[in-house]
């Protein structure tokens, strides 16, 4: 399972997360120009345009404007539609038709799911999945849900989901509060003596390691309550 790291902040969350992946998001980029100039040294990264922040921040995310946009990055692995996290779902449909792969919700109504699967195909054959906040080990039983009813072909993408990273058919996901983490370390006693560039190497390690680990079934809980 693949692991990208939100899109960083300054230049030294940046330095932390060259040759990783990172989800390189338009409303981060809107807040923050040099992300771009950051963005050749990362390995791989996913494009988003930043739903979660219309949904939070009151931005309004100028479609047009996005395509733009993330048409400018050609190597990118795949590019989101503009969905909408409300549950809207007529408006997401019609986004992710002109252009990016869909996003399921939980907002959303599972009778939709074939024609977000039709569209996944059209778009490279991915599909993200995604929780409105909280999101809590107990929503498990909806994605295993929709999991199983998504064809093996298609790429699934758990956004804002590293939590739920056993669910062995999430082929990636994104953590959004990484280098958050980074400055909670900084709070325990065996580790504040570190710098914070220093803590944000562990964290990255973390997510680099987890990624390939097989995790117990009795370790889950103590897992999530770890996870960004």
């Amino acid at each position: 399972m693949r692991v990208y790291l939100a899109s960083p902040g300054n230049q030294l969350q940046a330095d932390a997360v060259r040759s990783q992946a990172v989800l390189l998001s338009y409303a981060g980029w809107l807040k923050n120009k040099p992300l771009m100039r950051w963005a050749p040294s990362f390995d791989r990264v996913l494009v988003d345009s930043g739903a979660f922040s219309e949904l939070n921040s009151g931005l309004v995310v100028d479609q047009s404007a996005y395509i733009e946009w993330a048409q400018k990055i050609p190597w990118a692995d795949n590019w989101a539609a503009l969905d909408d996290i409300s549950g809207d779902t007529d408006r997401t449909l019609r986004n992710s038709d002109r252009f990016g792969f869909p996003t399921f919700h939980d907002t959303d109504p599972l009778t939709e799911l074939p024609s977000f699967i039709e569209l996944a195909c059209k778009r490279g054959g991915w599909l993200g999945l995604g929780m409105t906040p909280p999101r809590p080990i107990a929503r498990e039983a909806w994605l295993r849900e929709v999991c199983e009813r998504i064809p093996e072909d298609i790429h699934v993408h758990g956004w804002a989901l590293p939590k739920f990273g056993h669910v062995a058919r999430l082929d990636s996901v994104d953590a959004t509060t990484w280098w958050r983490v980074a400055m909670r370390l900084r709070t325990i006693g065996e580790l504040s003596h570190l710098t914070y560039g220093e803590t944000l190497e562990i964290v990255v390690k973390r997510y680099q390691r987890e990624a390939r680990m097989v995790i117990a079934d009795d370790q889950l809980p103590l897992l999530a309550e770890t996870r960004g």
